[in-house]
């Protein structure tokens, strides 16, 4: 499973560094159906470009996946992203029913899995995914640390999330 995940992870990171060579903050996004290894859908975030401020790379992908396969439930999907979900991300992918998440680097600050509200973890949280996180944590946090090195030297686009 480590090398699926890895894979996919991967693919992931390839989202974010397109969302830093956008001037956006670097987080990707994969969606996988576990039971064919198909990739669903891709996202990274774009809250600037798209001038929305729910345009995470999650939920970018989640709307693709759901526009892919018609429905809004996302049943039997494994969604990977390179940052732990913040509070908004983690409310959707419960809605949307995906069954697992893996997430690269801890997000102390913003994070809502493993970190502040622990999301999946509330008793009024409706359906609560397998959860992994630290999936190469290291490459992850890199690019969020050379964008954000960039951002303060004035070189990057500014952005919220």
């Amino acid at each position: 499973m480590a090398g699926h995940d890895e894979r996919f992870m991967h693919m992931a990171l390839a989202c974010a560094q397109a969302a830093a060579d956008a001037g956006e903050t670097p987080v990707g996004c994969v969606i996988v159906d576990e039971s064919t290894g198909e990739v669903v859908a891709e996202g990274r975030n774009g809250p600037i470009g798209a001038h929305d401020p729910t345009a995470h790379a999650e939920i970018v992908a989640l709307r693709a996946a759901g526009a892919k396969l018609e429905n809004y439930r996302l049943t039997g999907l494994t969604l990977y992203v390179t940052l732990e979900p913040c509070a908004m991300c983690a409310g959707a992918i419960s809605h949307a029913r995906i069954g697992r998440v893996v997430w690269g680097a801890d997000d102390p600050k913003g994070g809502a899995v493993a970190h502040g509200p622990r999301f999946f973890e509330q008793a009024t949280c409706h359906w609560k995914p397998n959860v992994a996180g630290g999936m190469l944590a290291e490459e992850g946090g890199a690019l969020l640390r050379s964008f954000f090195r960039a951002r303060r030297k004035g070189t990057a686009a500014p952005d919220a999330r």
